[in-house]
């Protein structure tokens, strides 16, 4: 690797050739701040925040685009560059809402924080703003220029993470804001409600779509039976709320925070993960021995089952038909636990904890209502479940570690593993193989469908048959393999994708990373480590054999993909219009 040696506020440093000069003050121990790069994402130089001096040139140069080159002599916090940056951010705001005390971003916004860093007059070009209607009509989403300052991030991410590209920028000049095709409301277009707009976004211009006050009316509702579960990768997020390490593993202060909120019933989804695997591995077995639709395609991801009924609405069915383990959780609370507890299932209120911004539009989608009532009440994000606890009063870090209860508080290690990409396939790969081959697996861990690769593949010998996987996360990974299987190129037998990049621990729900930290932590991987890390070390590590789930089977559903699984556990799909 050929390398290049520069100054940075004259301290020599080597970096590989290519490198920007953003990149080459990094590895000189200098951060220089950002508002609209992000690597791999966004790099265009727009905001002009990132502006440092290079000696011999006329002006001043962003530093995200800006090549490094041998012999510079860079400085990055002159008078000059520091009077521009601050210029720059005061004219942001000249025109940014500044409601920042009621702002679901306050504390967490790169816009604050930089105009503090900055010692910004946030009224010194105060003069014409202009008026946009926030548009709350997505289930998931709700989005308000009022916040934008024109980065472009959301657009990028849309567009070049998701390829759903449904957002972009209208008008010119002063008029400049981020809205869709005519002006139209996110619900209006073929928005899949992924929320990675919201992750990438700096200010409070996106955010999802809030359900705290609703959970807490039903908290205080006498009449209502009030059940939450948590899906496997909260349990890895939920930490950083709180000033914890990325990828700390919070479970047992989770559950315990859970109670305190006010749930008397608080199970893990991991159990529904396990319930989908059941389902999913033996709908999968059946597909191979009856000849039916091959690749059989995930369900688990309502992101990603939105764009393919968008886009790909001739390859549906390819999908499994199977609920998600959000919708199974609330299948079985109404239907088999409230016959338990001799609840009537209307009174019966379930709550999820999701690291999904689009599992708020899952529970509102057809045929997913098992007792004749919407399966799922109300989702909270993990943001929200921080939100939801710190506004009750509760030190988080000064709770016990506390369990889940039962008997959906039991699940195992391959129901955990749903939360990073190749989780799903895994899981299933563990349960299909002991299944078909009659014997115990030697080694649990599929390695070769796991990490952050876009897509993976992979074959394994089961039962005489030659069994060959595949893995995406992303949709611009989705796209191409849907791609491949529209031109009769995709011989594969099982596919898992999920919507987001990483899976589910980077879902558009999870606590929101700085550009600083998304440009140069790999933040996915540490929550993916501690994700394996405990499947690893648990003692139940395959969803057969659940006991809570050989329980569930022998006294209701009899059967994996029996009829009762069928009305309780399954569901159909929608082709959408693709704009």
């Amino acid at each position: 690797m050929s390398t290049i040696n520069l100054k940075i506020n004259n301290i020599p440093v080597t970096v590989a050739a290519g490198s920007t000069i953003l990149e080459a003050a990094r590895a000189a121990g200098v951060k220089i701040p950002t508002l609209c790069y992000l690597k791999d994402i966004n790099a265009i130089g727009a905001c002009r925040v990132c502006v440092v001096e290079v000696k011999g040139a006329r002006s001043l140069v962003a530093s995200c685009v800006y090549p490094a080159n041998e012999g510079m002599e860079v400085f990055t916090s002159t008078p000059k560059v520091i009077e521009s940056r601050r210029t720059t951010v005061e004219l942001i705001l000249s025109d940014h809402n500044k409601n920042c005390l009621s702002c679901v971003r306050s504390t967490n916004c790169e816009l604050q924080s930089l105009a503090e860093e900055l010692g910004c007059n946030a009224q010194k070009f105060s003069g014409e703003s202009k008026f946009y209607p926030v548009d709350a009509s997505h289930a998931s989403i709700v989005r308000d220029n009022s916040k934008c300052i024109l980065c472009r991030r959301c657009v990028a991410a849309c567009k070049n993470y998701q390829t759903v590209s449904v957002i972009g920028a209208n008008a010119r000049g002063f008029d400049t804001h981020i809205s869709c095709l005519f002006e139209k409301g996110l619900n209006e277009v073929a928005c899949v409600g992924c929320g990675q707009c919201i992750n990438v976004c700096p200010t409070g211009a996106l955010r999802e779509k809030d359900e705290i006050d609703n959970v807490i009316a039903a908290l205080n509702d006498p009449s209502k039976t009030v059940v939450v579960g948590t899906a496997p990768s909260v349990r890895i997020g939920l930490g950083e709320e709180f000033g914890y390490p990325i990828g700390a593993n919070v479970e047992g202060k989770m559950a315990a925070a859970l109670r305190r909120l006010g749930f008397k019933h608080v199970f893990d989804v991991d159990f529904a993960a396990d319930l989908t695997i059941m389902e999913e591995g033996y709908e999968f077995i059946s597909r191979v021995k009856n000849g039916g639709k091959l690749p059989m395609i995930t369900s688990c991801s309502p992101g990603w089952v939105k764009f393919i009924e968008h886009n790909y609405p001739e390859l549906i069915p390819h999908l499994s038909s199977c609920k998600s383990p959000q919708q199974m959780f609330g299948a079985v609370a109404k239907t088999y636990y409230a016959e338990k507890l001799g609840v009537d299932p209307k009174d019966m209120y379930v709550v999820t904890i999701m690291p999904c911004t689009a599992k708020k539009f899952e529970k509102g989608r057809p045929h997913q209502d098992a007792a004749g009532v919407p399966d799922i009440d109300a989702v909270l994000t993990t943001r929200e479940l921080a939100r939801f606890i710190k506004r009750q009063g509760i030190m988080f870090k000064e709770l016990p570690d506390e369990p889940f209860d039962s008997p959906f508080g039991i699940g195992s290690g391959a129901g955990l593993i749903f939360g990073s990409s190749g989780g799903v396939m895994e899981a299933a790969l563990r349960t299909v193989a002991e299944v078909l081959d009659g014997k115990p697996l030697k080694k649990l861990d599929f390695q070769d469908v796991r990490g952050m690769t876009g897509i993976k593949e992979a074959s394994y010998k089961i039962a005489g048959i030659n069994v060959k996987v595949a893995v995406a996360s992303g949709l611009k990974n989705a796209r191409e393999l849907m791609e491949k299987i529209k031109k009769g190129e995709a011989d594969y037998h099982f596919i898992e994708i999920m919507a987001c990049p990483g899976g589910c621990l980077n879902g558009g729900g999870q606590p929101i990373q700085s550009a600083e930290t998304r440009n140069f932590t790999d933040y996915r991987t540490l929550r993916m480590n501690a994700i394996y890390s405990a499947d690893k070390s648990m003692k139940l590590r395959k969803s057969h054999e659940n006991p809570a789930i050989k329980e569930i089977y022998k006294e209701y559903f009899g059967e994996p993909n029996g009829n009762r699984a069928h009305h309780v556990l399954h569901t159909r799909y929608v082709a959408r219009s693709k704009f």
